[in-house]
């Protein structure tokens, strides 16, 4: 059985919205080099962060949903997401059923309104 995991992560906003992209399909290939299926991606763009990281008051935000049934997976994704300097933050949740069922919802939501937030 697959589990259900969602990873929000804050990337550094002096990147180009090129830089960006990339950075987020890097992460987006680990998760799926490693045995995961993506479920939703969702860019949240450049937002106003509740307090300075390095810094900074704002960044870009990025969030992934994804399935999997490789348990190392998790480990690997915070590997990289530590390792990466473009990285300011980042956060990864197992769902449970509630959460699914609420990601599933929102997904649809989003689709009516033609958003991808």
């Amino acid at each position: 059985m697959s589990n259900h995991y969602e990873a929000v992560f804050i990337m550094t906003p002096v990147l180009s919205p090129e830089q960006t992209k990339e950075t987020a399909e890097k992460f987006k290939a680990i998760v799926t080099e490693n045995e995961g299926t993506i479920v939703n991606d969702e860019n949240w763009g450049l937002k106003k962060l509740a307090y300075p990281i390095q810094k900074k008051s704002t960044g870009f935000y990025q969030m992934y949903q994804f399935e999997s049934t490789n348990g190392e997976l998790i480990a690997k994704l915070e590997v990289a997401f530590k390792r990466d300097e473009r990285i300011m933050r980042f956060l990864t949740v197992k769902l449970d059923k509630y959460g699914v069922e609420y990601a599933a919802k929102r997904i649809e939501k989003n689709k009516a309104l033609g958003t991808k937030k």
